[in-house]
């Protein structure tokens, strides 16, 4: 099935949960989620383009990394805090490791970091999910004050 198999948004807060297939076109569901939230929480443009852009970038290498052999989930949680959005991306692939065979430029995770606060690579306390934490300050200064021309 293409769609979402479950999403849902907290009544006590922006707090969003996905649950997809890892599917070329579920990378735009994940997208436009995040263009939602970023509708109910106080966030400039620029921020929620480089949080959308980051979000994006973590959904994509799930697609394209993930699940060799295809078939697949992609989550996403996204949580407010204090001036902070964090958003974990999922999978329950082989974990983020380098492939001489990669069908990527490797660029993915550099631009992430360039575009949070703070990103975390680690496991599920499983120890079968591969996690992306990704931390965006929702009060930084705006775009032109942060970066130099």
């Amino acid at each position: 099935m293409r769609r979402a198999r479950s999403i849902r948004v907290s009544k006590d807060g922006p707090d969003l949960e996905l649950s997809l297939s890892a599917r070329p076109e579920n990378v735009a569901v994940v997208r436009h989620a995040i263009g939602g939230l970023g509708e109910v929480i106080d966030v400039s443009d620029q921020t929620l383009a480089d949080i959308k852009l980051a979000v994006t970038e973590a959904c994509t290498n799930v697609v394209v990394h993930a699940y060799p052999d295809g078939g697949g989930l992609m989550g996403l949680r996204a949580h407010l805090d204090e001036g902070a959005l964090r958003v974990i991306v999922t999978d329950n692939g082989p974990g983020v490791t380098p492939r001489a065979d990669s069908p990527g430029l490797g660029l993915g995770l550099p631009l992430i970091a360039s575009l949070t606060e703070s990103l975390e690579l680690g496991g599920g306390s499983d120890g079968h999910e591969t996690q992306v934490s990704m931390t965006f300050r929702l009060d930084r200064p705006s775009d032109t004050q942060r970066r130099p021309s």
